[in-house]
């Protein structure tokens, strides 16, 4: 039975959306925010796959350098941390305070998993106004593997003493549901706009294209 429910952070909670402005400051376009995005995630897996750790942070700002040598853009330094810095006050988006507020009304145990880095993530959340809700924050920085490697899945399974089929993953990322799968835990996938599941590997139990609906299916099948 599912105990444990574990949510991604960015996008799937937070915005990245409010970064777009920024963006369009900086590149004469908003469209590369989710190239930068890309790019980032890019730099961890490779950073997991050949071993050589890649924090998030540093994830960010290398990405944003590439992005900017291939526009032909120069960035100082400060313009880079400034940029970066902006991930710390992400907005929710606005069906995710009430959705949580009913899940925290159950017996599940909610807790943030995030490949940010633990200052940050912590900040995120306050800054949401959506920290209270969780009964822990984990980064997946302590355990030194990014999702979607399978330790910060089973770090939360240990750190509430359960099995790992007992946690379920909440995601708008395809490679983060198939992470967790490959755990052993649960997965609910929230399709989010431009989202798609990966159709290679085990496939989540729980979709949905509103947070609203993928709480109903989550409150029907593991607290009924």
């Amino acid at each position: 039975m599912t105990r444990v429910l574990a949510f991604d952070v960015n996008e799937t909670l937070l915005d990245l959306k409010a970064l777009d402005r920024p963006f369009q400051e900086l590149f004469g376009t908003a469209g590369l925010r989710p190239q930068w995005f890309a790019q980032m995630l890019q730099l961890s897996f490779i950073g997991g796959v050949t071993g050589s750790y890649v924090d998030f942070t540093t994830a960010q700002r290398a990405a944003l350098h590439m992005i900017a040598r291939r526009e032909g853009t120069a960035l100082t330094e400060n313009q880079i941390d400034a940029t970066v810095a902006l991930m710390r006050s992400l907005p929710p988006h606005p069906e995710v305070p009430p959705a949580l507020e009913r899940l925290a009304a159950t017996p599940l145990h909610l807790v943030a998993l995030t490949n940010s880095v633990q200052d940050v993530a912590e900040q995120q959340l306050t800054n949401a106004g959506i920290r209270t809700v969780f009964d822990r924050v984990m980064s997946a920085d302590t355990v030194r593997r990014l999702k979607p490697a399978p330790e910060p899945y089973l770090a939360v399974a240990a750190a509430f003493d359960v099995d790992p089929g007992d946690v379920r993953l909440v995601a708008a990322h395809s490679w983060d549901v198939t992470g967790a799968l490959h755990a052993g835990c649960k997965a609910a996938f929230l399709q989010r706009p431009g989202t798609v599941l990966s159709p290679i590997g085990p496939q989540p139990d729980i979709v949905a294209d509103k947070l609203e609906a993928l709480v109903d299916l989550i409150i029907e099948r593991d607290c009924g």
